[in-house]
């Protein structure tokens, strides 16, 4: 049974597949991925997990394992889509509601969405 820290590590997968869709994660995009998991992940919706890190660390530090390596993009995400598909019970409206808004905000940061980004963000659209 998977609990909602491993449903952070999913996001954070996610979150690095929609900006290295493109085959490079650009300092903007970092950057507004911190911003919006300081300002939508952080807070009571999350409390501290085992490990004592909340849901917005826990993406980050994902997401920056993710980058350091550097797996596929397309590879990354349908790991996050098994993993959807597998625990559906882990996500509530609100959920999908702010993974949606943090994807699409990751996408818009560099010169707007370019053609890699719309594909993975469609892609996304489907499973949620």
């Amino acid at each position: 049974m998977y609990t909602l820290e491993d449903l952070y590590s999913q996001l954070g997968k996610l979150f690095y597949a929609i900006a290295a869709s493109d085959k490079r994660v650009r300092d903007e995009e970092r950057n507004t991925l911190r911003i919006i998991l300081e300002n939508e992940w952080k807070n009571d919706l999350v409390n501290a997990g085992e490990w004592g890190y909340n849901a917005a660390d826990q993406i980050e530090m994902t997401f920056d394992w993710m980058d350091l390596n550097q797996p596929s993009a397309y590879a990354v995400f349908k790991e996050f889509k098994d993993f959807k598909n597998d625990n559906e019970e882990l996500f509530t409206p609100e959920i999908k509601q702010m993974i949606w808004k943090t994807a699409d905000g990751i996408a818009s940061t560099f010169a707007g969405k370019n053609k890699s980004e719309l594909v993975m963000l469609s892609k996304l659209k489907s499973i949620l």
